[in-house]
């Protein structure tokens, strides 16, 4: 049987693709058949890939997806690789690249890994979301890192009432309220100051965004609870977003639950380095302590 790759790129800049056409290559060469999204396949010059239909699940029938980009093009490949139940294997040519499992630095080695079937699968929990109004189901989806609600106009305030396990926490005022997965705490949740929470960690994150009240700080609640954030229903409409990929209108009293999703995502690792090792060097954080030298 073939052996298959989904390659999915970051085509905004011009070194991506030509980085793109060199792991095509290297892949074709090793007899395993590049398969790339349409429209993303007409970019790469002299390209031997199959073509495939992003909405026809592209991942299906492959071993993994291999991301080259930041963040958001691995959030963009998740949706692909979700329904297949194949792994992500993102070469971050971005900034961050938090969720990547090799930097652009360690492209060749990556490559081998793929062509060696060499690499670490670690699964990452998600989120299944649902809003309704009136008892209507208006939108149904999943995330990765959040579930946001925001308000969808700057001038206006957001009022919410905060939910948990069926009981009312807080009522505020804000610009949003996000529920997070330990992996996307170090995301936007992070920068909306929720703290980073260990992937290992079962957990759901809920973290309002400027609230204006004096109980408003981020929650760490269980696995198993269903968090739900319910808009005053003569108040403003909202906008709930999942991962700034897939966005959704919420009129005045609309309602949206979040609970643990049941089917994870799969990531690919080229070293089994620890989350710590992987924050300190993404963050770029001062490890020299003041009882000795510098590590």
């Amino acid at each position: 049987m073939t052996r298959r790759v989904l390659l999915v790129v970051h085509t905004g800049r011009e070194q991506n693709l030509r980085t793109a056409e060199k792991v095509a290559g290297r892949l074709l060469d090793a007899g395993i058949a590049v398969r790339a999204l349409a429209g993303e396949a007409d970019e790469l010059r002299d390209s031997a890939c199959e073509v495939a239909n992003p909405d026809e699940n592209p991942a299906a029938g492959t071993e993994l997806v291999l991301v080259l980009g930041g963040d958001g093009t691995l959030l963009r490949a998740a949706e692909l690789a979700r329904p297949a139940g194949v792994p992500l294997f993102g070469v971050n040519l971005g900034r961050v690249g938090f969720l990547a499992g090799a930097d652009s630095d360690a492209l060749d080695e990556a490559i081998a890994a793929v062509v060696e079937s060499r690499y670490h699968v670690e699964e990452r929990m998600t989120l299944e979301v649902t809003a309704t109004l009136n008892g209507e189901t208006v939108a149904s989806t999943w995330a990765l890192n959040e579930a946001s609600v925001e308000k969808s106009s700057r001038e206006r305030i957001l009022d919410v009432v905060v939910e948990v396990d069926g009981h009312p926490v807080s009522a505020f005022g804000c610009d949003g309220v996000l529920c997070s997965t330990p992996t996307g705490s170090t995301a936007y949740a992070f920068s909306a100051g929720g703290p980073v929470v260990w992937p290992e960690v079962q957990a759901l994150l809920v973290v309002p965004s400027n609230a204006h009240a004096l109980f408003a700080g981020p929650l760490v609640v269980s696995r198993d609870s269903l968090v739900a954030m319910e808009i005053d229903q003569h108040g403003h409409h909202a906008v709930l977003c999942c991962d700034g990929q897939r966005q959704f209108d919420l009129p005045p009293g609309a309602r949206v639950e979040v609970v643990a999703g049941s089917t994870p995502i799969r990531l690919v690792r080229l070293h089994d380095t620890s989350f710590t090792d992987r924050l300190v060097r993404k963050f770029e954080l001062p490890v020299q302590g003041w009882r000795g030298p510098a590590v």
